[in-house]
Order: C-alpha cells, then structure tokens, then sequence
C-alpha cells in the first residue's frame, strides 16, 4: 500500500508511511477511552491541545523528521535509478530497507518498553542524520557508475536500522504527554502534520534534486538534527514514568519469551491479524510508489520537479482524507469499510499502472493513497483498542514490520515485476492482488468483516474472540453476576 512517506517504516517519524498508535502505557486504560477514541474530534476541538509545550514539541520534531524522510527518500529513489537505468536497483533499495526491519523487530518492541522512548528515538534519528551526511559526501563524490550504487545500498541499511528502531519509541510517547482524553485530539494533529510532511517533502525533494542532490541530502540531514533536540525536550505528564516497564522486576528482564509476547499477542488475536495482515499483503502487491521514479521518466517523460510532485500525490490525497476523517471520522460498519477501502486502493493502483498522462496519474494516486488514509485510520485505531497497554510497544515493533517494513518489501517485490513483466504490468498486477486480497479476508476474518463499531473492540473483547479461535465449543462471556461476585461460583 502507497504511503505518503515512503520510509511506512516509522509510523510517526515517516518510517515511511505509518498510522496514529496509541496506548496509556504504563497505565491502565480508562473504561470510555474506547468510545473516546472511536469518536475522532473534529480539527477545531484539536487546536486546545496545542496549548500544551510538550504537544507543540512533539509535533513539531515529527514535522521536522517526516519531512526530512520524506524528501531524502524521494531523492534516494530518483538517484538510484538515473545513476543505474535499472528499475531492479529500486527494488534492491528496498530489500536493503526491508532487512533491518525485519531483524531488530523484536529488539526494538522491547527497547520501546524498557528505556526512555525519547532517547531511543532522538539516538536512531542521529543515525538517520549520520546516512543523509554519508549521501552527501557520496553526491560531491561521484557521478555515475553500477558501482557505486552499493554505497547506496549499504546507506539504505542504515536508514532500515534507524527507521525500525524510532517507530515503536516515537509511536508510544503520544499517551505519555497527555491524558487518555486528549489522545484523539493530538491525534489528529499528528494526522495533519504528518500528512503535510508528505507533501513538503518530495515536493521540496524533486526542486533541490533538479539542483542538486547533495542539496537535497545536506536539507535532509539539517531536518533530522532539528528533530532531536525537540523530540528529548518532550516533558511528559506528571506521575508517568520515562519506561513503561519496571526493568528491576524478574519478568522484566530480557527474554526471548519477553520479546515474542507481541508476536504470540498478534497471532492469537483475530481482528488484530486480520487488521496488520491485510495493509500487509495490500503493501507488498500495491507497491506502485516505489516505481514512481520509473513512471514519471519513462511512461510520463516528465522531470525531476514533475516527479517530485508525483512523489508528494499520495501526500495531498491522505491529507484531504484526513480532513475528512477529522470531520467525518468511520464511526459504523467499521470492518467492512476497511475491506472495501483496500479493493479502492487496488483499483487505483491499476489506473496508475494503465496510464500514460501526468494528470490521470496523479488523480489516481490521490485517490489510492485516500483509501490507504482510511485503512490506516481504521487499523491505527483497532489495534491500539484491542491491545493491552503495557504490550503497546512490543506490538507496535512487529506491526512495524507488518507494516512498516512491508512498504520496502514491496519495493522489492515491485522492481522484481517490473524487471520481467514491464513496469505497467507490474503496477496493474498488484492492483487486481490487492482487490483479490480483500475479497479473500472478507471470507476468511469473519470477525474482522462484522465490527461495526470501535466500541466493540476491547482488550477483553480481543482475549474472548482468541479462546473462541482455540477452543472446540463456543465460549461465552462471564455473565455480568458472576463478574460482580466472585464467590458466587
């Protein structure tokens, strides 16, 4: 699935393209936070938060960081391919972004619940400063040649590594700066400045690469450095704690056990897997962003600031869904509204790969990635409800790579196609996948497809529809007496 950021990797710091997560970590969550949650405020309740110097920080390090990914990823891509002509090389910048994500899933779930997230995500967003500063110096350096390409490569591990290490920190600070009421109002100024991100940043990425691109990579890395001292300047609430985990306490301790709870917490959890395991296949099929580099030259014979807005049209389609969402937010029929959003993004996707003319493609991104938004929406809502908050982190880093990492597994996939079956196959391919996809989880999530509500999705909702799953007869909730009497069994 097209993400406007193109890192999908850090949901919040633009691991491109990743959704609002949310989860009172360390705390418990209240009873109506679900209802507060489903009900998204509208844009001008928002602005009351703003009055808050730890939200105006937060916010303004997740400008600073998604515009900087955004813009050193669309210049990424369009190097690549102009120092190679191989579309395949796209698909191997991809994979080099897709390992590390894959790899420290696990590590880095559990370093979101055991250290400062703040200085977890500050630290990686130094290594992602470190990688714009290499891909300067290797623009000063050279001009062409298949071989130097591997330097490339090897920059793009260690945009993997950060990008897998800041999404689940930056995701799960949110609920740490403010109470559990505030959540859907930050929410969705995250969702506008994130959304705006994605438009400044391959915009402004395709005007400085027609200078040059080691102008565009020195931006990129002025933009991270400005991220981290906002992001370690984030105060949080009063009585939370820097770690939601208490690392003295024997359960605490590094395990393999510790750090497969998320994973096992995924595979248990029939709306949970469905949600993650469907923008899954969706990403790896729908891949198209990753080939825009290749369209915009070769089927639409426009430049590098032509390609640059291309870039930023999944950008302007999620921020107008976004306003949308802000007004008119899913409230019913919820599950089914995330299946049918996927089957519109697959058809997107094969318009973009039909055809031939700049305007038609770029209406066809803005209406894919305005699917994506609310598939995005629905699913950053559905997990956080279901799961408990003190496993927040350590599933979100797995949904990173469901998600996240995803996005440059499709890459891959998609340079792999293009390579044998010609670009516009390739792209129209994965479209009709991902319409075939959701056609198919309609089928078999049936729990997934009958939500109506976000109300119906709780921590305790989640565990009941998994000892369903497992068990050979039906299992019924505890009636509301036994619940009130323990004895009374």
């Amino acid at each position: 699935m097209v993400r406007p950021s193109r890192c999908r990797s850090s949901l919040l710091l633009a691991l491109p393209i990743r959704s609002p997560s949310w989860g009172d970590a360390g705390m418990s969550r209240s009873p109506g936070s679900s209802r507060a949650v489903g009900n998204v405020p509208r844009v001008s309740s928002a602005l009351v938060v703003l009055r808050q110097r730890p939200v105006r920080r937060y916010l303004a390090s997740i400008a600073s960081a998604s515009i900087g990914i955004n813009l050193l990823i669309t210049v990424l891509f369009k190097q690549v391919y102009d120092i190679t002509g191989d579309v395949f090389d796209i698909g191997l910048i991809g994979l080099a972004q897709f390992i590390p994500g894959l790899v420290l899933a696990l590590p880095s779930g559990m370093a979101a619940d055991r250290f400062d997230r703040r200085r977890v995500a500050g630290g990686f967003l130094g290594l992602r400063l470190a990688c714009a500063a290499v891909l300067v110096l290797f623009s000063l350096s050279f001009e062409r040649g298949d071989g130097a390409v591997w330097v490339l490569m090897l920059v793009a591990v260690g945009i993997g590594t950060a990008d897998a290490m800041i999404g689940p920190s930056s995701r799960s600070i949110l609920p740490l700066i403010v109470s559990s009421v505030d959540v859907p109002r930050v929410v969705a100024l995250w969702t506008a400045t994130f959304t705006g991100a994605s438009i400044i940043g391959p915009a402004a990425g395709g005007i400085l690469y027609s200078i040059d691109p080691a102008v565009a990579y020195g931006v990129a890395a002025l933009l991270a450095a400005g991220a981290v001292p906002l992001l370690l300047g984030v105060g949080y609430r009063s009585g939370v704690t820097a770690t939601a985990a208490d690392r003295s306490a024997p359960e605490q301790r590094p395990s393999l056990r510790l750090a497969l709870e998320g994973l096992v917490f995924i595979r248990r959890s029939p709306v949970v897997l469905a949600a993650i395991s469907l923008d899954l296949f969706a990403v790896l099929f729908g891949g198209a962003v990753a080939l825009i580099p290749v369209v915009a030259s070769d089927r639409l014979g426009v430049g590098d600031v032509a390609y640059g807005w291309l870039r930023a049209a999944p950008g302007v389609g999620a921020a107008l869904m976004a306003l949308v969402l802000a007004v008119r937010p899913v409230e019913r029929r919820v599950g089914s509204t995330l299946l049918w959003v996927v089957a519109i993004f697959g058809a997107g996707t094969v318009a973009f790969g039909a055809t031939t003319n700049y305007v038609v493609a770029f209406l066809a991104l803005v209406v894919l990635s305005g699917a994506d938004m609310v598939s995005m929406f629905i699913r950053g809502t559905l997990v956080p409800l279901a799961t408990p908050p003190e496993q927040l982190g350590r599933v979100s880093a797995v949904e990173g790579v469901f998600i996240g990492a995803s996005n440059e597994l499709g890459a891959f996939e998609s340079g792999v196609a293009a390579r044998y079956l010609g670009v516009p196959w390739a792209i129209m391919g994965g479209g009709v996948a991902t319409i075939l996809i959701a056609a198919v989880f309609a089928v078999a999530f049936p729990t997934l497809r009958r939500i109506d509500t976000f109300d119906e999705v709780t921590p305790e909702a989640t565990a009941l529809d998994a000892l369903r799953a497992e068990a050979p007869e039906p299992v019924s909730p505890p009636s509301e007496t036994a619940s009130r009497d323990p004895g009374s069994a």
